[in-house]
């Protein structure tokens, strides 16, 4: 008898991932369509690892000149300064204002660099065809799935400032390149994230199993 439980694909089963109904397709039919809100059901997301692993890469390469561009540019009557994430961690650094310092440190330096880190980790383990620790890197998964949206807040709080300070011809602030790629980031972790089936980390463990049952028959 199995050891693990068995899985929804193994028994035929589908999820919708647009309404969350769980439906068996038409005999005869591999995969099918949703009988609630018709969308088309999959066992598994379709190029799931090609898409995550190439919305990563993209990420990658974004976040280098989304931290060494400026994000922001303050223009007044003594000349122009431009500021990079950085930076703006450092000038916000008060007695008053370091919480705000530290919550655009990690949301804007820190969790992306580790989202791309945590998600190219669950790529390669399930590339690889790994068996051990499947309920912590579903765990891992769900938390990035969870944290990854507060990664806007550098974005928020920089279009705030941008909409807010403007005193021409006294003073004026304009968004920087940097935070162009710094949105691309984000927008882009948040693709690899919805791209990756974390259904998969099971997949290898259940095709181990089958694979020492035969051996063993």
């Amino acid at each position: 008898m199995s050891a693990l439980n068995p899985t929804a694909m193994e028994q035929g089963l589908q999820t919708c991932h647009g309404c969350g109904l769980l439906s068996r397709p038409a005999a005869g039919a591999e995969e099918g369509r949703c009988p609630r809100c018709d969308e088309d059901l999959h066992f598994r997301k379709p190029g799931s690892l090609e898409k995550t692993l190439a919305y990563l890469i993209a990420a990658a390469v974004c976040y280098i000149p989304a931290n060494i561009l400026p994000v922001m540019t303050t223009t007044t009557a003594g000349g122009s300064e431009s500021d990079t994430i950085m930076q703006g961690v450092v000038l916000l650094w008060s007695p008053t204002g370091w919480p705000l310092s530290l919550i655009v440190l990690f949301a804007s330096i820190m969790i992306p660099s580790a989202k791309i880190l945590a998600l190219l980790y669950l790529v390669i383990t399930v590339k690889r065809g790994s068996i051990k620790n499947n309920a912590q890197r579903v765990r891992l998964y769900r938390t990035v799935e969870i944290i990854g949206r507060w990664s806007m807040v550098d974005v928020f709080v920089d279009t705030f400032t941008v909409a807010l300070i403007q005193l021409q011809p006294l003073m004026a602030v304009t968004p920087g390149p940097g935070l162009f790629f710094f949105a691309a980031v984000v927008v882009l972790t948040m693709l690899a994230v919805e791209s990756f089936d974390p259904r998969l980390i099971w997949d290898s463990a259940n095709a181990k199993e089958i694979q020492d049952e035969v051996q063993n028959a």
